[in-house]
């Protein structure tokens, strides 16, 4: 069954109410909402839910929740920190965060990633599980003192996740559809459906690829996916300073279709990768692995920008 979208984002007028019905500041409403966040969780794997709740700079509330994949290398897995992050900058909530509660204390790969933020070492933090009869906030930097981050390779005006991309791409004039290296044959039984989207399904691709955050291999790239109803989700890349945390398109395009309900992965059933050709980081081989064990009969397509 479809889950509602509401789940993921709470929004301002609604999160104010919920605190005032309460006798809360939004912020001090944060921990309660962490046990929903957990329940968002896809852990096969580990059967350890981690949720966060975080709180934006436009008053609304989002969710993120860990991810894990069978069939794969753990370091595909979202971390429940970069599936919020990800939740808040597909759906613009405004360019800071300013508190989050997490269930358990965030591992190095999240604080790491965090840092990708403009001025987060003033955002606050608290964790749930934490065994204290008043637990309080405090800021990221208690958690790490000593960041590498982006200003140690970028300068400041860089925009950083959560800040607007605005790449220039455009797809080359000789770029052909290809899965596994061939023209697909689209033989998954949605032929139809995947034709008469396959112009949406690649313009949201290169949107993606335009608002994806590479600033540190200059390799940017964009996924978008399909339902079986033909509903469209879009995720666009989002590196790390450290490199290693870096949040995958297909990653995000997948938080995108779980933030809007999308259901299990089999219902997914056509993807298309925008990326440039011929570069040091390239997500095809990537994209393609996770496709093919999360949704087998996905049409999987890659085109190239410029």
């Amino acid at each position: 069954m479809n889950q509602p979208t509401r789940r993921y984002i709470i929004t301002a007028s609604e999160a104010e109410a919920m605190a005032r019905s309460k006798g809360l500041t939004v912020p001090q409403l944060l921990p309660s909402l962490v046990k929903s966040a957990q329940d968002l969780a896809r852990t096969p794997i580990s059967k350890f839910n981690v949720g966060v709740v975080g709180l934006s700079s436009d008053g609304r509330i989002f969710f993120g929740g860990n991810i894990e994949f069978p069939g794969l290398p753990l370091h595909h897995s979202i971390h429940a920190e970069q599936f919020l992050i990800t939740n808040l900058a597909a759906h613009g909530g405004g360019p800071k965060l300013l508190n989050i509660a997490v269930s358990a204390a965030p591992c190095g790969h999240c604080r790491q990633f965090l840092q990708e933020l403009r001025g987060v070492s003033k955002t606050q933090i608290i964790v749930t599980d934490q065994p204290l009869e008043n637990p309080d906030y405090k800021p990221i930097s208690s958690i790490l003192p000593n960041p590498f981050g982006p200003f140690d390779l970028l300068d400041q005006e860089t925009p950083l996740i959560l800040e607007k991309h605005s790449n220039k791409l455009s797809l080359k004039d000789d770029s052909s559809i290809t899965q596994n290296g061939n023209t697909p044959n689209l033989s998954n039984g949605y032929h139809e459906l995947i034709e008469k989207n396959e112009e949406t399904l690649i313009t949201e691709a290169l949107e993606a690829a335009r608002g994806s955050h590479a600033p540190y291999s200059g390799c940017p790239s964009g996924v978008a996916l399909m339902d079986c109803e033909g509903k469209v989700y879009k995720g666009s890349y989002m590196e790390s300073a450290a490199y290693n945390p870096s949040m995958m398109p297909v990653q995000a395009a997948l938080v995108a279709y779980m933030v809007a309900g999308g259901g299990g992965y089999e219902r997914i059933v056509a993807a298309v990768l925008v990326e440039k050709e011929e570069v040091l980081v390239k997500q095809e081989d990537t994209a393609r692995l996770m496709l093919k064990y999360i949704s087998p009969k996905c049409e999987f397509r890659v085109l190239h920008c410029i």
